[in-house]
């Protein structure tokens, strides 16, 4: 079995992220990491690769300035191989094209994988339309929130995350899923995996070597924009009720204000 799984390197969010001046994007330069919500179906694609007798997990991913800090992590928790594209062309890619970018990786893929892994969103844009936009363009079906994955034949069943419980859902591969956190425990990588990482063969990709042209990728062909930014209102502190006796007239008259009575 051969398990791809899309991870997204994004700016150490232990530091403030910035925006740039002029076209209000994520300021992506310096070191980046392995999205923590990625780290999910890193884990996942290792366990049903290793749960259907063997197979190799390949990651794919998009990043400015040849960045692998991110990838090597995943590497390092076990992957077989990676798939970067970067291309200052990307820059100001929407969640539509960077789908095509990853659509166009997965299709050099020999052989093509038989399940193809991500987050539900990042945590850097959170849009969550990327994994169904690529599913569409590879013309496989997709199914999303996945809280359970096994691999029968080839079919798919997931337990699918719902709001009242569950969905049983059966899918045939090859597929597109989308993981919930906690959906399995990520291991931590070992000093023998980091190691093994540096190793291990990274393809690398420009937007003219997956067969895209300019005008279907980054600013050129995104299909929505930020024209502007703005700080958030500062929240006001509350109001400090004392109980003398009638705390609870001032709560009721605050509950009717708000009309929630």
């Amino acid at each position: 079995m051969n398990v791809a799984v899309c991870v997204k390197q994004i700016p150490d969010p232990v530091e403030p992220y910035a925006l740039d001046s002029n076209t209000h994007s994520l300021v992506r330069e310096g070191k980046l990491v392995l999205d923590d919500s990625d780290s999910y179906g890193v884990e996942m694609a290792l366990q049903l690769v290793e749960a259907n007798g063997g197979g190799e997990v390949v990651l794919l991913s998009m990043a400015p300035n040849n960045e692998m800090g991110g990838l090597r992590t995943a590497l390092a928790m076990g992957a077989t191989s990676a798939v970067l594209v970067s291309d200052p062309l990307l820059k100001g890619s929407d969640a539509l094209g960077t789908a095509k970018v990853l659509a166009a990786a997965v299709r050099t893929l020999d052989p093509l994988p038989d399940i193809v892994l991500a987050a539900t969103e990042s945590t850097d844009g959170y849009t969550g339309t990327t994994p169904v936009q690529l599913a569409e363009l590879l013309g496989w079906p997709s199914v999303s929130f996945a809280k359970h994955v096994e691999i029968s034949g080839g079919t798919v069943k997931v337990e699918r995350q719902t709001e009242a419980g569950y969905d049983d859902v059966t899918s045939p591969l090859p597929a597109v899923i989308t993981v919930t956190a906690g959906v399995v425990e990520p291991r931590y990588p070992s000093f023998k995996g980091i190691m093994a990482a540096r190793g291990k063969p990274v393809a690398e990709h420009t937007v003219a070597s997956l067969g895209l042209s300019a005008d279907e990728v980054g600013f050129l062909g995104a299909r929505q924009e930020v024209v502007s930014v703005q700080a958030a209102e500062a929240r006001s502190g509350g109001e400090i009720i004392v109980d003398e006796g009638d705390a609870h007239a001032s709560i009721v008259a605050f509950l009717e204000q708000i009309k929630v009575l």
